[in-house]
C-alpha cells in the first residue's frame, strides 16, 4: 500500500481591495501626499461613509503575476510634485512587491488639487479620509 502523498497544487491569489489597500497606505506615508480621492461618485458617496476606506482614490488591475496601479491624490502645495510621484511609485511597488510577490508594471498618478497643508486640514475635518490625526505633528 502506497501511503505517499502527492505535493498539492496550491495558488495564491489577491483580491484587487488588498492590493489597492496596500497602495493606499503606502501612498498616504510620502510627505506630501494630502489625500487620496475618488471620483465624484467616490466624494459624493464619502458624505455618508463614517469609516476611513484606504482604497478611496486608488484603482488596481491585478493579474495572476502582474498588477498595475492608478492614484488620484492631493498634493501639498510648496511640494516638489515630481519628488512626491518619484516616492510614492517607489513605495507602492516596493510595497506591493515584498507583501504579494506581484510585479508592479505601471503606476499611475493624477494629481487632482494642490492645496496649503492648512486649507486642507480646515478642508478634511471631520471626513472619514483625513489624515489630520497622522499629520497633526506638521505646523
Amino acid at each position: 500500500m502506497n501511503t505517499e502523498h502527492p505535493n498539492p497544487q496550491t495558488k495564491l491569489t489577491f483580491n484587487d481591495d488588498v492590493i489597492k489597500k496596500i497602495a493606499g497606505i503606502a501612498s498616504r506615508n510620502v510627505d506630501g501626499v494630502l489625500s487620496l480621492e475618488g471620483g465624484m461618485f467616490s466624494n459624493l458617496s464619502n458624505r455618508f461613509r463614517s469609516d476611513s476606506d484606504p482604497t478611496q482614490g486608488v484603482n488596481a488591475q491585478v493579474g495572476e503575476k502582474q498588477v498595475t496601479i492608478s492614484l488620484n491624490i492631493t498634493v501639498e502645495y510648496g511640494k516638489d510634485m515630481r519628488q512626491i510621484f518619484n516616492q510614492v511609485c517607489q513605495r507602492v511597488t516596493q510595497d506591493i512587491q515584498r507583501l504579494t510577490g506581484l510585479e508592479v508594471i505601471e503606476v499611475a498618478v493624477e494629481v487632482d488639487d494642490v492645496m496649503s497643508k492648512q486649507e486642507w486640514q480646515e478642508q478634511a475635518t471631520g471626513k472619514p479620509n483625513s489624515n489630520i490625526e497622522n499629520n497633526s505633528q506638521v505646523e
